[in-house]
């Protein structure tokens, strides 16, 4: 079956919203609605509508119109086996010490790493990202500083990568405590499932959780390790109560930053008492590794 999405671009989250709201009451109705926040700065967001057949594009102009939307740009994607694309495209990707890799792959890592594996069809946090990579190579800087943890978390986990990361470093008698937590029930669902796929029970807890807000994740801290993989404005957001539930000489390895807006991110989290200790660029993207002031 076809699938046809619309696509259009705005100014503002809560026009946003209200754009997506109207996408739901056309008919032939969406499968599915999203709305994001482009990553490059601009301030626009972007929703889209995913449909089983043609939909009606009179209906999306006169919504556009109403919102103060671009045109709704409409496709139609062709019939394809996305995970089958998924496994022929993303290849296993070295990052310090950690392969990240897909099943597919299972015969092609090599000794002596820290084997992650991440399944294609969980595409998002695989490792393949810049910000990603750059948060799994500041933890391998940190290890190969002698630096240990005791307690970690990785807020906005997705795929929880970067927590299984850390246990994969840390045996279970240093690393007493690890957290996994993301708003997103799937992600979290998803977080899950890799952790058994690693043979990490036990080792890595995953929660549901908007930000910090979880009676575990008070009860763990103070962190010694606070991964944030998120975005400008949410990092931004989070500066103080990210800081207050890290130890005094604890780190914070933050990404989601688009390079020209790494001077913002450290200045605010400067203020909140915390000072920089290594910044990391892959592509657009740039990581940086903080140390919380005592």
């Amino acid at each position: 079956m076809p699938t046809f999405t619309a696509l259009t671009t705005l100014t503002g989250k809560d026009a946003a919203d209200a754009l997506a709201e109207g996408i739901e009451t056309l008919d032939p109705a969406p499968t599915g609605v999203g709305v994001f926040e482009l990553e490059d700065g601009s301030g626009l967001w972007e929703v889209g509508g995913y449909f089983d057949a043609p939909p009606d594009e009179a209906g999306l102009a006169l919504l556009a119109a109403m919102h103060g939307a671009r045109a709704f740009a409409v496709s139609e994607l062709p019939e394809e086996d996305w995970v089958a694309r998924v496994k022929r495209e993303l290849t296993p990707v070295e990052a310090g010490r950690f392969f990240v890799y897909g099943s597919h792959d299972a015969d092609k890592v090599p000794e002596g790493c820290e084997p992650l594996l991440i399944e294609a069809a969980m595409a998002f946090g695989t490792g393949h990202h810049g910000t990603t990579q750059g948060c799994l190579r500041a933890l391998d800087r940190l290890a190969g500083q002698g630096f240990a943890a005791r307690s970690v978390i990785d807020v906005g986990c997705g795929t929880a990568v970067l927590a299984m990361g850390a246990a994969r470093l840390w045996p279970a008698d240093v690393l007493t405590t690890a957290l996994a937590s993301d708003i997103d029930e799937i992600a979290v669902d998803v977080a899950r499932a890799n952790v058994v796929a690693n043979g990490l029970e036990g080792r890595v807890t995953c929660l549901e959780a908007a930000g910090l807000d979880h009676p575990d994740i008070a009860a763990a801290a103070p962190f010694d390790l606070i991964f944030a993989n998120i975005l400008k404005g949410p990092l931004i957001d989070m500066a103080d109560d990210l800081t207050a539930r890290l130890a005094p000489g604890g780190r914070l390895i933050l990404s989601g930053i688009l390079n020209d807006q790494a001077d913002d991110v450290i200045e605010v989290y400067s203020r909140a008492g915390n000072s920089l200790e290594f910044r990391d660029e892959i592509g657009d993207w740039t990581t940086t590794t903080l140390v919380r002031n005592p």
